[in-house]
């Protein structure tokens, strides 16, 4: 048997649930989205010819007075592994950067530009969603407080809920579809990107996870979201129910 009502305790309850998910969301996406490891790895990269008094395992040194000419050049391509050496680097939406060799700090480069010519619409798109998915979150935090806060009635509060739900599914559905994308995107780039870019070993990082996990609990807040809203419409059917019988046997037995 169904409770009479639902507790108003109950129903803020299950409402601060749902904005906490929302807002835990929005802030994940805003974070993976202005970083740039999505994803991470190394390049194997010949070792640069030594100048001046450096030394060292990061740079090679021949005695030749002519040691930058083309023979030399491709003695470096042709001999082992000794001769290359590993940089880390990680990428994002907006930027790949490396390390640099010899030197402290990172050399940064725009990843649209990295990204091969037939695929960058695509990354364009994939950027748009993610812009979407950030906008559409914030509305459904918005509205999730307006109904916490500020909402008079059990019926206003049913239409915020309605509208926010909406929002919220339709945020992570853009959002499912941005992060798949650039996946896309990303793993094209690793075959078909540029020579002095492309890396030797590479993994999702946490931005990515981060990104998904964003995905996750807006899945979630929308679930609660909905659960909410069918609670309280069932509660209403109870009510009515319960007010028509109660009619009726008034209507049956007046004097009682």
């Amino acid at each position: 048997r169904m409770p009479a009502s639902v507790p108003e305790a109950d129903r803020r309850h299950r409402a601060s649930a749902a904005f906490s998910l929302s807002f835990l969301s929005l802030v994940f996406s805003i974070t993976a989205f202005s970083s740039s490891y999505w994803c991470e790895g190394t390049r194997k990269v010949a070792k640069p010819f030594c100048t001046g008094e450096s030394k060292g395992d990061l740079c090679i040194r021949f005695n030749s007075p002519d040691a930058n000419n083309s023979q030399a050049v491709q003695y470096i391509w042709e001999t082992g592994d000794d001769k290359f050496v590993e940089r880390n680097f990680h990428a994002g939406i907006w930027y790949s950067c490396e390390e640099m060799i010899n030197e402290e700090g990172e050399k940064c480069r725009s990843f649209i530009s990295l990204t091969p010519a037939s695929d960058r619409g695509v990354l364009w798109l994939s950027i748009v969603a993610e812009l979407l998915y950030v906008i559409l979150l914030l509305m459904g935090n918005i509205l999730m407080s307006v109904e916490i806060c500020y909402y008079s009635s059990v019926i206003d509060g049913l239409k915020i809920n309605a509208f926010s739900a909406v929002v919220i599914v339709l945020a992570g559905l853009l959002g499912m579809v941005a992060h798949m994308m650039y996946t896309t995107v990303f793993q094209m780039t690793v075959n078909l990107g540029p020579e002095d870019w492309r890396p030797h070993t590479w993994d999702y990082g946490w931005s990515y996870c981060l990104a998904w996990a964003s995905f996750a609990c807006c899945m979630a807040a929308a679930v609660t979201t909905i659960n909410k809203y069918t609670k309280t419409i069932l509660e209403f059917k109870h009510k009515r129910k319960k007010l028509e019988r109660s009619l009726k046997i008034q209507h049956k037995f007046p004097d009682h």
